[in-house]
């Protein structure tokens, strides 16, 4: 205890992250890093320039620090006035120094054994607000814990884990709330998206993703259905002050694959959902995927921007989906405004006026197997897209591989697997990659750099002319954000499985990101 004391004695009082300072993060803090994205848009830009498309050739590790789980670690960390904090699997926190990547202080919960999780014991990020770091924890409760030495200031049940809930997502702190999801749409949990007061822990509101009898949207669900209706709300999403409107993507409706047992357009799973930040009341939604029998959640990072479409200037949320489809909507009303494929997709024609995609036959799961396109993991999954307002530009890391899809039979039970079949991969298919520059009012490709293999990896955009990525075959790498030239690479030895990001520390700027089970840091030497 002496020893962190001293180390501690080292670092400057931890400042209040004040909404204020959220909102005005990029401009005023380039610095910094406050939220998961960067920003409240979902941009994941960095306003930094020292490290340019002129000298990304010289970039070198900086340090490395390891993880002691081999669990997926899939963190975006956050840095605040000289120090770090992320998450690591599978639910613990660490504060680390950004100079050398010494451990300040560290979290570590205990958990159950008998955790109820589809995809890994995985956690995503934290949030600060205030004097205090937030996260949410595989048995579904919110933490929040003194930023200075890593003290439990106060813990909340979200949900119960037994039932299949848990949690995943980095929370996101609004005003004087912190906005958290759940996962667990693989247990047929009834999905929902909660608030909670910054400083008491307190519930505020709760938007439950699957209406219950009575609400608008339950006669989607036949029968019973939305008791196990799923709709998780595992990726973090947006916010917008101006309509003071927070934007997150729900998953897919629970089984997974048997579309039969819950017929209907199944609201609002695979769906953008609009809430008042303050009470949590349904402004607007959009679903991508009505009555999807593909496992397509839409759990992507929204992206908020200003544009012009058709010759009118709109407030936009974009949203390049798992299905295959970018679409571009009205991010005040929802309204539809443009939506095309952006990968190879057959399960659709096209999309009608209302943005409702027009089915091809014969592309239902079935007990023999049939083919389809995209993949169970999409053309875009969790990692982050980016936004650059220097270049105008939308960059995606995209997906290209279909898979085989089977119906099984769905009976629920709680707290047990309830997906009602299965996928596989296309035998002798040849899955890849690419990093897409797109123009985000139109959809138009600006260039590609194409991947060996489909990517499970965020990008980053700078205003030194660079998109930050990686790939499954251990490669970091640095794009021209204009062009799409490779400028550089580095061999980490891990698959990457995160989203990257940026700071100053001692005046110098960094870029770290999670690849394998290590969170590297790079600079230029």
């Amino acid at each position: 205890m002496k020893i962190l004391t001293a180390v501690l004695a080292a670092f400057p009082l931890f400042a209040q992250v004040t909404h204020q300072r959220l909102l005005e993060a990029q401009a005023k803090e380039p610095g910094n890093w406050l939220t998961y994205s960067g920003n409240f848009s979902g941009h994941r830009y960095s306003p930094l320039t020292q490290i340019n498309d002129t000298n990304a050739a010289r970039l070198k590790p900086a340090w490395v620090y390891q993880t002691n789980s081999l669990q997926k670690f899939e963190t975006t960390p956050l840095v605040a006035d000289g120090i770090m904090y992320l998450s690591e699997p599978p639910s613990n926190v660490t504060a680390l120094d950004p100079r050398t990547g010494r451990p300040l202080w560290r979290y570590r919960r205990t958990l159950p054994g008998d955790l109820r999780v589809c995809c890994g014991q995985v956690n995503r990020g934290v949030a600060l607000l205030g004097d205090l770091v937030y996260v949410g924890t595989l048995d579904s409760y919110l933490v929040a814990l003194d930023a200075h030495t890593g003290a439990v200031r106060w813990e909340t049940k979200v949900a119960e884990y037994t039932g299949g809930y848990s949690i995943t997502v980095a929370p996101l702190a609004v005003k004087d709330k912190i906005v958290v999801g759940v996962a667990g749409g693989e247990y047929g949990v009834r999905g929902l998206l909660d608030a909670y007061d910054a400083k008491t822990g307190k519930r505020a509101w709760r938007f439950w993703t699957i209406p219950g009898p009575g609400e608008p949207g339950n006669e989607t669900w036949a029968g019973d259905s939305w008791k196990s209706g799923a709709a998780g709300t595992w990726v973090t999403g947006a916010y917008d002050p101006e309509t003071n409107l927070v934007y997150w993507g729900t998953g897919n409706p629970g089984p997974d694959w048997n579309g039969e047992v819950r017929k209907g357009d199944n609201l609002y799973s695979d769906c953008i959902i609009a809430v008042d930040a303050d009470t949590g009341k349904l402004k607007w939604y959009f679903q991508f995927t009505p009555h999807d029998i593909h496992d397509w959640d839409a759990t992507e990072v929204p992206v908020l921007i200003d544009g012009e479409v058709r010759g009118q200037k709109r407030k936009l949320v974009i949203f390049p989906n798992r299905n295959a489809f970018y679409y571009v909507l009205d991010r005040a009303s929802g309204q539809f405004l443009l939506g095309k494929p952006y990968a190879k997709q057959t399960w659709a024609t096209g999309l009608d006026d209302n943005g409702r995609p027009i089915r091809v036959p014969g592309t239902t799961p079935t007990l023999e197997g049939v083919q389809v396109w995209p993949s169970v993991a999409g053309a875009n999954n969790w990692y982050s897209p980016s936004y650059s307002p220097k270049n105008g530009l939308l960059y995606i890391a995209v997906r290209e591989g279909g898979g085989v899809y089977f119906i099984g039979e769905a009976v629920f039970k709680e707290g047990q697997r309830f997906d009602g079949g299965g996928f596989r991969s296309i035998p002798g298919g040849q899955d890849d990659g690419a990093i897409r520059a797109f123009k985000p009012a139109t959809g138009e490709v600006v260039w590609e750099h194409k991947l060996f293999s489909p990517p499970f990896s965020g990008v980053l955009s700078t205003a030194g002319n660079i998109v930050f990525g990686g790939t499954n075959e251990g490669q970091f790498f640095a794009l021209q954000g204009t062009t799409g030239k490779l400028l550089w690479k580095f061999q980490a030895g891990g698959i990457s499985r995160s989203n990257p990001m940026s700071y100053l520390v001692d005046g110098k700027q960094q870029i770290a990101m999670a690849i394998g089970n290590a969170l590297w840091a790079f600079e230029v030497q």
